[in-house]
Order: structure tokens, then C-alpha cells, then sequence
């Protein structure tokens, strides 16, 4: 009936028909006059409704009172419509769990699948039975007991329904992680009773600040020997800088964890039968009463610091009673001021339940949040997004897989409806694709949709595109705002073992790299690097090898082993190589002259500037600035300038890496009426450079990484040593039961088999991670050292 008239179009129609009746009543106009003005206020509107209005007001058949009738009982059925579907979106959660590795992320998940109903037996991440968690899908992730790839999936809990994001907890994987917040609504901090707030939980915590994301907390593993919830919440209050409470106190701790008392209502509840899917309401243990008021009275004080109606029961010491308390921790969490903090043991099945309880309280709906497109057509301007299935169709493809079926794209729609063997528009691209099959993700099985609308989460088959494309119905022009994707840290070289490896291995590599590479080279590291943006693939210029890069060791593991057992491809790599960068640390000026005269047209061009350090916090890495006064040059040879000083940037002379942190400013220059040209100047610059740059006093920057190392208190000495050893600086060390958590800075280029290291040294039992924290200068010494090796490999 509505076609695509939508609610605001809809009021202002019927507003003007209003207008029109009570204009032609005083003014004894006729029936065609006011066909005539609806008709012009109608006329961008399409669909059975504008042309329902036109032809009866047209042919004369409705009087300007049948029309306000109509109107208004149109404008009923809208509103029941509009209502619906609000109603329809506030039943639906979008939601990620994310953690620091080893948390219990992917546990959890296949508990809240198992109590929705979605699975109908649990199985463990490492579990005897060989199966494996449900989230788990790739062979590799059984086999090491780690989430590689982020996995979607949903389920219903009462009249709810929850979409879950379950994401990778090491530091290699971060992308995942990243791209799945940015189409969130709201996330699970996991975090372990005992580890507490681990490095790559405070990652987690940034890229939830980034994006916006309202979270709970989850502290998992209360039946672990050494747990203590208390030291976590602290630690989220001194580390992460949340304003948290706990909304549940448990009852018994490690072996004698027996339930939680519900702090909102005061109630307490016991988890029975095989797998905890009985909840059981108890008496609060009296030896407990003391400590649950107390930890009541603290989490009514957090909120009170941030929501002003309980600030005011607060300070009257008013009684607040659990839909009071409850209601002010949803507005609290939403503004994004508090943090609730949920508590249970999903591996012991307690305490999920009332988790997903948390969720469906305390988690915004789509329509909750307020997500923003950039219309292109305005500059840009900033349009509000409202999850409407009648507004125009919205989405994000934010995550690519190579499925069975070909290209598999993840997709959250914003705004509008999809449906499937629909045209839509890629924003970015302006490309028009039908979409051939749309599809609902449970892990990596597949169900078939028709159709989904704003706030759903689905994949589309058989449509080519780029992670961050923004798709439309082609009705408007908008774009979403890019993730946060990091730079690569590492790199391998990487070459087949043998001549029928060479031949798949030719399939294997990187597609839109056809200018440096084979065309063969297509199949498996295109694959790779369309799924994952931080894995990249390039051809060194002087030795011809094909490198890898990634974000760690790990990471690029885990694509060789890939390569062998998806693509039969048997490939030996090479001491991965180190991201450098170089950099000055002085002020240094250039005057060149270039000069060539070889018959006819020569070339003649002269710069005259000065190069200088840069400030580390500088948004620009290199930047080039114009000071010449008046028209000394053409604008045409100060952009050849430009360019043939950023060319020349990207090598430095130490080493070869790129040159970071300087500004090249121009001040003058000097030109031939006939010989000057955009070559002669480019070339100009680019000598200017290379000859100033050793003026400059330049350095080698080498990545410096944040290294945590958790181990048994007894192989404390031998972990420091470990770490003296690479050259790493100690800044910090604290005790988590029987084990001891080191922190330190070592540089990248050191941690290269600390792994193996780090087991033989700790019998097996110590473990860590890293993540890059910047670029730092090395040593005299080291730089002595690289300047030479990279000297005798030129030669």
C-alpha cells in the first residue's frame, strides 16, 4: 500500500491535504484545485499511494472530507505499522565477545548456543571428543584450541533475538576484532578470575572506545584455583579507567563456587542438572547477607556518580528497589559512563543465564544507537541512521570469506530491507550486483533468508567486493565511515619447496599484485588477503623473493600451514623481516642543481630548502611544504617537487626503509625558459634529497613491542634474564596467585624464537604476547650493524 512513501513523507502528505481542504472550504475552490496542489505535494512521492490520492482527487470522486478520513485512517495503519516495527527492533541484540586469549570466549559462546536452544550438546574447545566447539569451525582452530577467524551466529532468548560475534583473543588476530566492533551495537568484556586485565584485554577495551560500543563485563572462570573477582573489578576501575560494579556476588569460590546472589533483586540462585540448565531460586546465605548489602550500597554509589536520579536517592538515602536500580544502570550503560559486571564459571555452567539476562537489559537495540552515514552528494555531510525497513537500504560489507560457494560477504544492514535476487549499489565502486542468495551464519553453517532489514547481520553470496564497501539501493549515495586497520609488524620470504608445489603455489598468490607478479600467481594468497586486510603480499624489488607480512609470528604461521593444507602448497620461509624506519634528527639544507644537456631539449632544475624532524605525535609522517614566495614556479613543478621528495622518502639510504617523522620544506627555486620541465624538477628533488639526507644526522627506528610473559613465580629469575637477554627493558611485574606476570619493552627484532625460548626455559608452562607499541631508535651499535648487512647485500 505504501510503496516507498515513508512515515515522515506520509505525515507531510497528509498535513498539506489538511491544508488544501480547510484553504479551498474559505476559498469556495473546487475539487481540482485541490488535486492540484496535492498532486505537486506528491509529486517525488512513488508507490500505490500517491497514485491512489492523485487519481481520485483528479477524476473528482472524493470530496475534501473523504479525503481527511482517509487520511487519517491511513495515518492509523501507519502508525500500528511504525510501532510494529519498532517494537520488532527492540528485541534485538548485536553483540560481540571479546577477551584476552584464553578467557573463555569461545566456552561461553557454546554455552549461550546450548541454553538458547541453538545447539543441543556441549562440546569443549579442547575436548576429548574430538568435535570441538561449534564456534571453532576450522580444523586448524581445533587442533590449537585458539579462535582464528571471528564467527557469527544467532540465537533467541525469550522473545529476543541476539546476533554474536565470537572473536579472536590473540593479539595477531586484532583485525577481527577491530572490524567486528565497527558493526556492533554492543559487546562481552570476558575476563578471567585470575589472569584479571590482560594486555590484549586492554586492546579489546580501546577498540570498544574507539567505535562507541556500550559493554558489560563478564568474569569468567570464579571455579579456577587463585580466583579473585574483587582484584579483577579493581583492576578495571586502575587499568581500563571504567566506572564499574558488580552486579552479582558469588557464592563460594574455586571447588566450592555453588552459585551467585543477584545484587539487583536479592536474590540468589543455584545452576542444577548436567548442564547447569536448571536455575534454582535459594535463600541468600546468611553468613552473606553482610557482604551483598555492602556490594550493593557500592554499585547504588557508582551509578550515582553518573546518573542524577539515583545521585539523588543516593544522597537522600532513599530505598531503591530493583526496577529503579535496574533502569539506571541500562541508561548509565548506554551513555557509555558504567560498566555492570556479571560473574560465573561457563566451563562449570553457572552464571550464563542470568549473563544473557544482562544482554537483553542492559545492551542497546539497534535503533538505541546512534550510527551515522556520509552522504557523498552534501560533501559528506553526516545523515542519522534509524534502522527503518522502510528507509533506504544502508550496509557495510565488513568481513569477506572464500566459501564453498564462492565469495561469502558478512554484512550489517543500517537501514532499509535486503532482499534476496535484488539489485543494490556498491557505494564506493558504483558497480549495480544482484544479490543471488542471502544467507543467516550460524559458525559455518548456512541458512537461507529471504529477506532482512535494519539491525540484521547476514552474508551474501556471489558478490565481488572489498572489506568497508558500503552497498545502498541505489536511491542515495552513502558511505560508512572506514575501520581502523593496523600495519603489518612482520614479514617472511616466503618460496615453494618444489617444482609441483611451484605450480599450485603460482595459483596461490597475490591477485591485484599483477604488475610485481606472475599472473599465475592468483588462488590462495588473494584469498588471504581479501579475507584479512592486515595480511599483505609484495615482491622485493632486489632479490625477487615474495614476501609476507602480518601482525606476528602467529599470524603468519598460521597462512603457511593454510597454504599447505587448503591449497596443497609446501612452501619454506625465511627469517621474517622486520618492519624499520628511518628517520632525522636535525635540521639539514639542500641546494641542488639539475643539469643535463644531451642534444635538443635538456632538463634544468634547481631546489633550494631545508629537511627537519618531524614531532613523533605529528598526524603527517612525511610532510612537504611550499615556503617559495611569489610565482617562482609553476603549481604543475612544485607538485613534481612534492613528488619526487616523497618518492625519494620511501627509501632511505642507511638501509632502504622508508623515511618517517620529516618535514621537506621548499624556500626557493630556480627554472629555464626552455630545458625545465615536471621530470627535470621530480629528478631535482629527488637528488636534493638523497644529498641532504646524510646532513641530517639520520637514524634507524625499529619496532618496539609491548611484551607481556606470564609463568610460575619459580622461573622468575630465569624469564628476566630471558628478557635482558634480548635486550628488553623490564617496567613492571606483579603476582597472580602462583604465577608471575612480567612486562616489558623489547624490541621485535629480538623476539624471533621466543616461544621456543620461553617453553624450554619455563618446562612448557610459561606463555605471552605482544602487540606493537612504536617505533623507537635502535642502538649505536645495531645501526652500525644494519647499515653494514644492508651494504653488503647491495653489493
Amino acid at each position: 500500500m505504501m510503496g516507498r512513501v515513508g512515515a515522515r513523507g506520509l505525515f507531510g502528505i497528509l498535513g498539506r491535504v489538511q491544508n488544501l481542504r480547510c484553504t479551498s472550504h474559505h476559498s469556495n475552490a473546487g475539487t481540482g484545485q485541490i488535486a492540484s496542489g496535492l498532486e505537486r505535494t506528491v509529486a517525488n512521492a512513488s508507490g500505490d499511494l500517491s497514485g491512489l490520492f492523485c487519481r481520485e482527487l483528479s477524476s473528482g470522486s472524493v470530496s475534501g472530507r473523504s479525503i481527511r478520513v482517509r487520511g487519517f485512517a491511513s495515518l492509523a495503519a501507519l502508525k500500528d505499522e511504525k510501532e510494529a516495527w519498532r517494537s520488532e527492533m527492540e528485541k534485538i541484540r548485536n553483540i560481540g565477545i571479546s577477551a584476552h586469549i584464553d578467557s573463555g570466549k569461545t566456552t561461553l559462546t557454546e554455552r549461550i548456543l546450548f541454553y538458547t536452544g541453538r545447539i543441543h550438546e556441549i562440546h569443549e574447545v579442547r575436548g576429548k571428543d574430538g568435535v570441538g566447539a561449534k564456534m571453532d569451525s576450522m580444523e586448524l582452530e581445533r587442533e590449537k584450541g585458539i579462535t582464528i577467524q571471528s564467527a557469527a551466529t544467532h540465537c533467541t532468548w525469550g522473545d529476543n533475538q541476539i546476533n554474536i560475534i565470537d572473536t579472536p583473543g590473540h593479539v595477531d588476530f586484532t583485525i577481527e576484532v577491530e572490524r567486528a566492533l565497527r558493526v556492533l551495537d554492543g559487546a562481552v568484556l570476558v575476563l578471567c578470575s585470575v589472569g584479571g586485565v590482560q594486555s590484549q584485554s586492554i586492546t579489546v577495551d580501546r577498540q570498544m572506545k574507539r567505535y562507541s560500543v556500550p559493554r558489560v563485563a563478564f568474569i569468567n572462570k570464579l571455579d579456577r584455583a587463585g580466583a579473585d573477582p574483587w582484584r579483577v573489578i579493581n583492576q578495571l576501575r586502575t587499568k581500563l579507567r571504567h566506572n564499574c560494579a558488580a552486579v552479582q556476588v558469588p557464592i563460594g569460590l574455586e571447588n566450592e563456587l555453588e552459585g551467585l546472589v543477584d545484587l539487583i533483586d536479592m536474590k540468589a540462585y543455584s545452576f542444577d542438572g548436567a548442564s547447569g540448565e536448571t536455575i534454582r531460586e535459594r535463600p541468600i546465605p546468611a553468613g552473606m547477607q553482610a557482604l551483598c548489602e555492602e556490594k550493593r550500597t557500592e554499585l547504588i554509589e557508582k551509578l550515582a556518580e553518573v546518573d542524577e536520579d539515583m545521585a539523588e536517592k543516593f544522597l537522600g538515602e532513599e530505598k531503591v528497589d530493583a526496577h529503579m536500580l535496574q533502569a539506571a544502570i541500562r541508561r548509565a550503560t548506554l551513555s557509555l559512563e558504567f560498566t555492570p559486571v556479571f560473574m560465573g564459571s561457563a566451563f562449570k555452567n553457572k552464571g550464563v543465564q542470568l549473563l544473557l539476562d544482562g544482554v537483553i537489559d542492559f545492551l542497546p537495540a539497534p535503533t538505541e544507537v546512534e550510527n551515522h552515514a556520509l552522504d557523498q552528494n552534501r560533501e559528506e555531510a553526516k545523515v542519522p541512521l534509524t534502522s527503518s525497513p522502510s528507509g533506504p537500504l544502508v550496509g557495510l560489507a565488513f568481513k569477506l570469506e572464500e566459501g564453498r560457494f564462492g565469495q561469502l560477504t558478512y554484512m550489517r544492514i543500517y537501514e532499509g530491507s535486503l532482499r534476496k535476487g535484488e539489485f543494490i549499489t556498491n557505494c564506493v565502486t558504483g558497480k549495480k550486483v544482484k544479490v543471488p542468495r542471502l544467507v543467516r551464519m550460524h559458525s559455518d553453517d548456512m541458512e537461507d533468508v529471504s529477506e532482512a532489514r535494519g539491525g540484521d547481520i547476514v552474508a551474501m553470496f556471489g558478490v565481488d567486493c572489498a572489506s568497508g564497501d558500503t552497498f545502498t539501493d541505489g536511491s542515495v549515495k552513502y558511505t560508512m565511515t572506514s575501520m581502523n586497520v593496523p600495519d603489518p609488524v612482520m614479514s617472511l620470504a616466503i618460496t615453494p619447496t618444489n617444482r609441483e608445489g611451484s605450480t599450485n603455489f603460482s595459483r596461490a598468490l597475490n591477485w591485484f599484485q599483477k604488475e610485481d607478479l606472475s599472473k599465475s600467481f592468483s588462488r590462495a594468497l588473494n584469498r588471504f588477503q581479501k579475507e584479512d586486510p592486515t595480511f599483505r603480499v609484495s615482491l622485493d624489488p632486489d632479490s625477487g623473493q615474495t614476501i609476507i607480512s602480518g601482525m606476528g609470528e602467529l599470524h603468519l604461521d598460521i597462512y603457511v600451514e593454510r597454504l599447505k593444507r587448503e591449497y596443497k602448497v609446501e612452501a619454506t620461509v625465511g627469517k621474517p623481516q622486520v618492519n624499520f624506519r628511518e628517520s632525522v634528527t636535525r635540521r639539514a639544507e639542500f641546494d641542488y642543481l639539475h643539469k643535463k644537456q644531451s642534444g635538443g631539449q635538456g632538463q634544468f632544475g634547481r631546489v633550494i630548502g631545508y629537511l627537519e624532524p618531524l614531532p613523533r605525535d605529528h598526524p603527517k609522517k612525511v610532510e612537504f611544504v611550499n615556503e617559495i614566495i611569489g610565482q617562482v614556479l609553476t603549481p604543475s613543478w612544485v607538485a613534481a617537487c612534492e613528488k619526487g621528495f616523497l618518492e625519494a622518502a620511501n627509501s632511505g639510504t642507511l638501509i632502504g626503509h622508508p623515511v618517517e617523522y620529516v618535514r621537506i620544506c621548499l624556500t626557493d627555486a630556480a627554472s629555464h625558459a626552455v630545458d625545465s620541465s615536471e621530470l627535470a624538477f621530480k629528478l631535482a628533488s629527488v637528488y636534493a634529497f638523497r644529498q641532504c639526507y646524510s646532513k641530517a644526522s639520520p637514524i634507524i627506528l625499529e619496532p618496539l613491542m609491548n611484551v607481556e610473559i606470564k609463568a610460575p613465580q619459580e622461573f622468575q629469575g630465569a624469564v628476566v634474564s630471558g628478557v635482558n637477554r634480548r635486550k628488553g627493558l623490564i617496567v613492571g611485574s606483579e603476582t597472580e596467585g602462583d604465577d608471575v606476570v612480567i612486562n616489558a619493552h623489547v624490541p621485535l627484532n629480538n623476539m624471533f624464537g621466543y616461544s621456543t625460548d620461553l617453553r624450554s626455559t619455563t618446562q612448557g608452562k610459561g606463555e605471552f604476547t605482544m602487540e606493537y607499541m612504536d617505533h623507537q631508535p635502535v642502538t649505536r651499535d645495531v645501526q652500525e650493524q644494519l647499515v653494514k648487512a644492508h651494504s653488503q647485500a647491495s653489493e
